[in-house]
């Protein structure tokens, strides 16, 4: 992958302390001083848990675990959460964004209205620009003309090309757009579509439609599917990928607002749940705030 998305978080332990305190820190101070799991500790840590937005059947199945099992003493509890987390996040794959060399990379990113998608195609913009990639986006959330204005703005600041027409059927955008790279020799296009969930089916027929066109127009250009979350929303952002599956195949997830976030741990759900990988987390708001997320460094900043 390429250099930019290399560049380390220099304060990723600051930016999942919160996570990292309702994950961890609560579940293991309350544990292991104990002599043995009971089942009052056992109890005890399945709902501190479930309280960090880890789900219930996660909690249900780590706290599962260590029912009826002599090896592990609740001393040691750290070590187990620590290796159940990389075995979850390893289960889901490789955090790296795909990309071809000398191809057209199409991107497809969606998620619900407020999650900071348009941010976050502007910020991938700019670290695609920094490569010196040739960057075209596809303003596909045609019938809101904020959100439309927005996305010109920061493909302003990145310096991308855009193709945006209001009220136009967002698939014909997607074609033209498609168009228009293939015959001028773009590296990347990012596809930014609508999130309204109040009419759940005009929405899945949308992205379906938009699917079928880079299927049809690009079969072998679309690198990753993106769905964009809000590291805030914990349990929700798990139904909001559940109803985004059904209508397009989800490759991966981008978290926003990670930074000052105690929910940090639905990055383990939706690996759990969904066996989808984090790749991107926004943690600030400036154009270079978006990171490769590495889950190696994740597991190791919220258990130090």
């Amino acid at each position: 992958m390429f250099g930019f998305f290399k560049d380390k978080f220099n304060n990723l332990k600051q930016t999942v302390s919160n996570t990292a305190q309702v994950l961890v820190g609560n579940v293991v101070s309350s544990v292991e001083n104990e002599e043995e799991f009971s089942e009052f500790v056992l109890e005890d840590m399945e709902d501190l848990l479930i309280s960090a937005d880890l789900g219930v059947n996660y909690a249900a199945e780590l706290v599962d675990n260590l029912r009826d099992q002599t090896k592990i003493k609740p001393a040691q509890v750290k070590e187990y959460l620590k290796d159940e987390f990389k075995k979850t996040l390893n289960q889901a794959g490789s955090n790296s964004i795909n990309y071809k060399e000398n191809e057209l990379n199409i991107y497809f990113i969606c998620g619900v209205n407020g999650v900071g998608k348009t941010t976050l195609i502007g910020k991938l913009a700019y670290k695609f620009k920094q490569e010196n990639k040739k960057v075209l986006i596809a303003a596909g959330d045609t019938f809101r003309a904020a959100a439309e204005e927005q996305l010109d703005i920061w493909s302003k600041r990145a310096g991308a090309d855009i193709i945006r027409k209001e009220k136009a059927d967002p698939a014909s955008v997607v074609y033209e757009t498609i168009q228009k790279a293939q015959s001028e020799n773009y590296d990347v296009i990012l596809v930014d579509t609508a999130g309204r969930l109040q009419n759940k089916f005009n929405l899945m027929e949308e992205l379906a439609k938009i699917k079928s066109v880079i299927d049809k127009k690009a079969p072998n250009n679309l690198r990753e599917t993106i769905l964009v979350l809000d590291a805030n929303t914990g349990q929700n952002g798990l139904q909001q990928a559940k109803v985004f599956t059904e209508a397009v195949n989800l490759t991966s997830v981008a978290l926003t607002k990670l930074d000052g976030s105690a929910k940090g741990a639905i990055v383990l759900v939706v690996a759990k749940e969904l066996k989808l990988p984090v790749k991107l987390v926004g943690v600030g708001e400036k154009m270079e705030d978006l990171k490769e997320f590495n889950s190696e460094e994740f597991i190791e900043a919220i258990f130090e």
